[in-house]
């Protein structure tokens, strides 16, 4: 087993690393404090390649790998995950399902311009009623000449609010089927479509929305595919996507170790740092041992994409383990820093609360755990 990483893929570390400590960083107290994504990223993000790293070259990508692009976002995670899951929702849930499924026609009026960062996309999936449970889904489409009439609603939607477009799911047909969801390219704003901004206590400088869709047309040339049903490649993302929040989890939890060593090795108590005390000594050695064992699960379940072997299974302990790493060594790292951890000059408040998101949002912890104990046979 070969645990090392090629040097094509430290190298992409070091350049996010240095994109991150450099140009984002310097955004994060504001956007949290505004709870406001700064939307030139996204054309900085594909000036540099960012979003395209896990897209084949041939169609505008940089060719990396699935562990590439868990590098890439345990490193931005590191510095903001709110940035990240902007990012994230973007180039893999938004545009992802184009490349993999779309004509030829919409790869050119989304998937490209997507890529370089020349517009926002966003996934409308989750519902106020059924949250991510598509089964449930209420949203419908119905045919009507020249297109779709599309009735619902659809709630925590990343990048809704400054999309130009949402790779949205709908029902096509009333049974409840797999073959009856459907992918549909909503190109924002639509008149028949009202975005609600919502205010939150985590990744606050990610733009979060409530869709209310009434009557809203869409022409028939934005099915995804130009067909009805591809319920198939909505889990597909999904079950692949876990594995990659469960990498932003990582990074959230690595900028909670190394905040609370920095202050555990600066802090002074009785006129030595409080790091040479036992007891904030062994929780820093607790912190950095769990984010290990997580880094290593997350780079295997990136791996098992790689080898196209990821199972419904494998990623739910993936994503398990590393996001309940995150809210555990986030409030540890709290601890250590006393009062000053709820201060807002220093980032561990802000890291909890962005980690809590993650043992909820893209299937919650108690949903990853139903997934792996049938894979048990349960």
């Amino acid at each position: 087993m070969d645990f090392t990483f090629t040097p094509e893929q430290e190298a992409l570390r070091e350049t996010v690393r240095r994109f991150a400590e450099t140009e984002l960083a310097p955004l994060v107290r504001e956007a949290d404090d505004n709870e406001v994504f700064p939307k030139h990223l996204f054309r900085r993000f594909g000036e540099l390649g960012l979003i395209g790293v896990r897209y084949p070259a041939e169609d505008g990508g940089a060719g990396f790998d699935k562990v590439s692009d868990c590098i890439l976002r345990e490193e931005m995670s590191r510095v903001c995950q709110a940035f990240s899951s902007s990012w994230s929702g973007h180039s893999h849930l938004g545009i992802w399902p184009i490349w993999k499924a779309g004509t030829e026609a919409q790869k050119q009026r989304f998937f490209i311009p997507g890529l370089a960062g020349e517009k926002i996309a966003g996934f409308a999936l989750s519902e106020p009623d059924g949250g991510s449970d598509i089964r449930a889904m209420r949203t419908r489409a119905e045919k009507v000449d020249g297109g779709w009439r599309l009735k619902g609603s659809k709630l925590y939607i990343t990048n809704a609010p400054i999309a130009d477009f949402l790779t949205l799911a709908a029902r096509t047909k009333p049974e409840m089927t797999p073959d009856a969801v459907s992918l549909f390219l909503v190109e924002l704003p639509n008149p028949g479509i009202t975005i609600h901004r919502l205010k939150k206590e985590g990744i606050r400088g990610s733009d979060t929305g409530l869709l209310y869709i009434e009557d809203a047309f869409v022409p028939d040339d934005c099915l995804l595919g130009a067909r009805t049903g591809t319920y198939p490649l909505l889990i597909e993302s999904l079950v692949e996507n876990r594995v990659g929040v469960a990498a932003n989890a990582l990074g959230m939890a690595q900028g909670a170790l190394e905040a609370a060593l920095d202050y555990a090795k600066t802090r002074l108590v009785r006129g030595k740092p409080i790091g040479q005390f036992q007891a904030i000594a062994h929780k820093l050695a607790d912190m950095a041992a769990e984010i290990e064992a997580a880094r290593w699960l997350v780079y295997y379940g990136a791996w098992r994409v790689d080898q196209g072997t990821l199972d419904a299974a494998t990623a739910a302990k993936v994503k398990l383990v590393a996001s309940e790493c995150a809210v555990r060594v986030s409030e540890a790292a709290i601890r250590i820093h006393g009062g000053a951890g709820l201060m807002r000059d220093y980032p561990v408040g802000r890291i909890h609360r962005d980690s809590l998101v993650y043992v909820i949002g893209e299937g919650t912890s108690e949903i990853q755990r139903n997934l792996i104990a049938r894979g048990l046979g349960l």
